[in-house]
């Protein structure tokens, strides 16, 4: 075991976030601490799921830029095609990335584009059926993971826990003012 994750170990019953709170509030007793039992799980949250489905993708031979992409066409329903626009603004990445996961796509077969037509400028992607068919694979194995994760909570606590993220969610963008978010630790979308 190397040092690094011999110290990222806690001993037996001590929570880090807690460890964390309490460490301040001895150190600083007026400095407030209420926010680090949420903010610390949340970003310890966030860590532990993007290393378990990056991993998980790994291993289906996918990148997560590329799963984005293909997952938002699938969602988009029949015929499966949206513009590099649309593309945009439902994977929550400016033009230029679209524009790169496309290219990237393209060249694995995955998306065909074409110029939409009446419009000069606009590009429309169509899911392939090579596309379809990874998409379809690989979105089941990465949901029934997280679900497997996520499994001991159990239904009514899961709703609950979704319900409360939900409220926070909107309240922090209220606060914040911007609308919709990126990938964890990149800047959100302004409102």
């Amino acid at each position: 075991m190397r040092a690094s994750e011999e110290s990222d170990r806690r001993p037996a019953g001590e929570d880090p976030a807690d460890a964390i709170a309490a460490a301040w509030s001895r150190e600083r007793p007026q400095t407030p601490v209420g926010s680090i039992g949420v903010v610390t799980r949340i970003w310890q949250l966030a860590k532990h799921f993007g290393d378990d489905r990056r991993r998980v993708l790994a291993e289906a031979g996918v990148d997560p830029a590329t799963l984005d992409l293909l997952s938002v066409l699938r969602r988009s329903g029949k015929p499966y095609t949206m513009s590099t626009r649309d593309l945009a603004v439902h994977s929550l990445v400016t033009a230029g990335a679209i524009s790169q996961r496309v290219a990237r796509a393209e060249r694995d077969d995955l998306v065909t584009r074409r110029p939409a037509p009446g419009r000069s400028r606009a590009v429309l992607v169509e899911l392939t059926p090579a596309g379809h068919e990874l998409v379809e694979r690989t979105v089941d194995r990465v949901l029934a993971r997280e679900a497997q994760l996520l499994e001991r909570l159990g239904p009514e606590r899961r709703e609950a826990l979704a319900e409360l993220l939900r409220e926070l969610l909107d309240d922090v963008q209220d606060q914040l003012n911007v609308q919709g978010v990126s990938h964890v630790g990149h800047e959100g979308l302004d409102g």
